[in-house]
């Protein structure tokens, strides 16, 4: 069939020659056929290839803007105001020529489709009419290296060789927007906090609008809001609670929709044991009422260890009043540990409390999540015995992967600031593991993503929202995420859930926490500063470091020796922790939080890899995009010899996935976007049972739930658009 050749006319009918089929098929079709067998019950991954060929001879090459130099370009593109000359202009022009070069030097090529026509359709720069690009993806690659590097030439350097080879992806919104005069923020989504006035809600409100229009998806907490019918101003029965707040987030975000591109997205965070816990989650099922339906606002619920015991007993549990809890404790609701609290509060008659069954919330969530997947879950004090950070985290992002600690912004009687809190942005990239792991020099890698992730929080500085502003500021926080997991295990003959891929993957994170630790160090040596608070942080006590320094951390199966063996990449020692732990201790680290692992989406696609971390859901995953319709995209390294170790996510089952979970977040500061996955037959039991397991494994934040039952109709549940697009 490869080799077939048919007669081609021309536009009259004449016989001009002959070409292969292969050559004479669309991108879309060619494309299309790795889904089908070949001659031989074969798989035809090679057409995707083909494809990719096609779409640049036919699409690419014929709608890209021709220059004769560099330099005609550059001016052009500065003149015109598609590049911001400014950062031009912290280099040479002869140094950007050289970067450049270096950059084409690499020869790189898109693995997949999919991944061309992700970067080619959302990430190159266009025409301000849209129809002709001017871009190639070098191009991209080093506009973003000279922004980040900021006039260092070495780091401009590492960053093209990290970015260029795949091992180290920046996050959409820094690789779409680095270098443009026309753009976005660098950021990928934001955290606010809303506290129990009015100030404070129509500030966030206000917050959530302007982050939403520059590009960020948005999460709030609605924990501290009084409940319906509190108090107000001592007047029983005034209050509406929580779901109005949530209406007016709703209609804000699809108001801020990013220049018409997609509508804002928005995420809120509520206490399980906040009164209005079941009208909050009665507002994703499909039967609301529409008065309290909520179609497009993520929601995800704040769960205590004391609600899992108490559904374990089989017990009632109380919901507590805010507007009370404050009043008593002086602080929001949302920065009380429930758990510890929990019986002092059932006992004090200033608190007004209800109660409903404990095991009744749980089945209430698993029936929500069968339905649409929400809510997300944070289980509240597993967060907060891992946090090395003083405060307390109450809340997560539109990935639930983000946890850091926030603090309450105050208020004067004419709206202007009493005291300013602290709100949270996330700064995100992630690595290709199985790149990584191929790259020769682990620990540059790491540097210079925690370098380029730096630069994103350096230059990041949304004046409009104070609080996010100055909690960036003061914090430097990132989050580098990893993706590709499956894909390397897969090539490397390892099965998903295998004690062998547990094992790589608790000596992976471990290897990783390491050197992005000794990069944060190595700037706060360099800048002589580090993060606000660091002093009273388990860093600078030495705390953190405990685990690592009084046990050997070392693998268990030969299997994980072999693979680092073979990458060559040496295990931290016992020794290096100790010396590191000086270190730290002296100097500090200039990032109050270092790792966090999001979804991925098109960044996987571009970088050819498996999502985050967690098994793939098909071996070929068919999506709609667009006019185009379905597109195709075969996993990473996928073939006859890897096909058996490419078990899908329904398979592979919600125990194993946790497993894997369970073994990186114990080295990650943040969290893990966790998505479990179960087969049609599974019931709500099991979705419970799941999620007490993954409690119970310490695993932090769940993420999305989905049934086979949506995938087999081609349906998906809405991803993340901040994190993973």
């Amino acid at each position: 069939m490869a080799n077939q050749l048919v007669e081609v006319a021309d536009d009259k009918g004449n016989l001009v020659g002959k070409q292969s089929i292969e050559s004479s098929m669309s991108y879309q079709d060619l494309n299309a056929m790795i889904n089908l067998w070949g001659e031989g019950e074969k798989l035809q991954l090679e057409k995707d290839k083909l494809a990719v060929r096609k779409y640049f001879l036919d699409h690419v090459n014929q709608n890209t803007v021709f220059f004769h130099s560099l330099k005609e370009r550059l001016d052009y593109l500065v003149e015109n105001e598609y590049y911001e000359e400014e950062i031009l202009n912290q280099y040479s022009f002869e140094f950007i020529e050289q970067l450049e070069k270096l950059a084409y030097s690499k020869k790189f090529r898109f693995e997949a489709f999919m991944g061309a026509y992700k970067f080619y359709t959302g990430y190159a720069l266009k025409t301000f009419d849209g129809t002709r690009y001017l871009e190639r993806f070098e191009d991209r690659v080093v506009m973003v290296a000279l922004t980040l590097a900021a006039g260092d030439e070495a780091m401009a350097i590492n960053l093209v060789e990290e970015i260029i080879s795949g091992r180290f992806q920046p996050a959409t919104p820094t690789f779409l927007n680095c270098g443009k005069k026309q753009r976005g923020e660098f950021v990928s989504c934001f955290l606010l906090r809303i506290e129990d006035n009015m100030e404070s809600i129509a500030r966030g409100i206000n917050s959530a609008l302007q982050l939403s229009k520059r590009g960020g998806g948005v999460a709030l907490s609605l924990s501290n809001v009084r409940e319906y019918g509190a108090p107000i101003k001592k007047i029983e029965g005034q209050s509406s609670g929580i779901i109005p707040v949530m209406k007016l987030l709703e209609d804000s975000f699809s108001y801020a929709n990013q220049l018409g591109a997609r509508q804002g997205a928005g995420a809120v965070y509520l206490n399980a044991h906040h009164p209005d816990i079941m009208r909050f989650l009665d507002t994703k099922r499909e039967n609301a009422d529409e008065k309290i339906r909520i179609k497009t606002l993520s929601i995800g619920v704040v769960v205590p260890d004391i609600t899992l015991e108490l559904a374990k007993n089989g017990e009632d549990m109380y919901l507590f009043s805010p507007y009370d809890v404050e009043k008593v404790y002086g602080v929001p609701f949302g920065d009380i540990s429930v758990t510890e609290k929990y019986a002092e509060m059932v006992d004090d008659p200033r608190i007004r409390k209800s109660k409903i069954k404990a095991r009744e919330l749980f089945e209430r969530i698993a029936e929500l999540q069968f339905e649409s997947g929400y809510p997300y879950v944070m289980y509240e004090d597993t967060v907060n015995k891992a946090n090395p950070i003083q405060g307390r985290i109450n809340m997560s992002n539109l990935c639930s992967e983000i946890l850091q600690v926030n603090t309450p912004t105050t208020y004067n009687q004419d709206l202007s600031y009493d005291e300013i809190g602290k709100d949270i942005s996330c700064n995100l990239g992630s690595m290709n593991i199985a790149l990584a792991m191929d790259g020769g020099n682990i620990g540059l890698t790491i540097e210079t993503a925690i370098r380029a992730l730096t630069a994103v929080s350096d230059m990041s500085n949304i004046e409009s929202v104070r609080s996010i502003s100055d909690g960036n500021h003061k914090s430097h926080a990132i989050g580098l995420g990893q993706m590709n997991l499956h894909g390397y295990l897969a090539r490397e003959k390892v099965h998903y859930g295998s004690e062998e891929s547990i094992d790589f993957t608790n000596m992976y994170f471990y290897t990783v926490v390491y050197h992005a630790l000794k990069a944060s160090n190595k700037i706060a040596i360099e800048r002589g500063s580090y993060f606000h608070n660091f002093e009273n942080s388990q860093y600078a006590s030495g705390e953190y470091f405990n685990k690592y320094i009084d046990q050997a951390w070392a693998p268990t199966t030969e299997k994980t020796k072999e693979l680092f063996a073979k990458a060559n990449v040496a295990i931290p020692t016992q020794a290096d922790w100790t010396e590191l732990k000086a270190s730290v201790m002296k100097h500090g680290i200039y990032n109050q939080n270092l790792q966090a692992v999001p979804p991925t989406g098109s960044i996987s696609y571009i970088n050819n890899s498996t999502s985050s971390i967690h098994p793939i859901a098909s071996r070929i995953e068919v999506r709609k995009e667009g006019k185009l319709g379905r597109v195709y995209y075969p996993a990473p390294f996928l073939s006859e010899e890897t096909w058996e170790y490419y078990e899908d996510a329904y398979e592979v089952g919600p125990e194993k996935i946790i497993d894997v979970y369970a073994a990186a977040t114990q080295h990650v500061d943040q969290g893990l976007s966790l998505t479990l996955f179960f087969k049609d037959t599974a019931t709500t039991r099991d979705v419970n049972k799941a999620q007490i397991y993954a409690w119970k494994k310490g695993i932090k934040t769940i993420y999305y739930i989905r049934i086979r039952q949506a995938a087999l109709e081609g349906t998906e549940v809405e991803n993340c658009v901040s994190c993973m697009l």
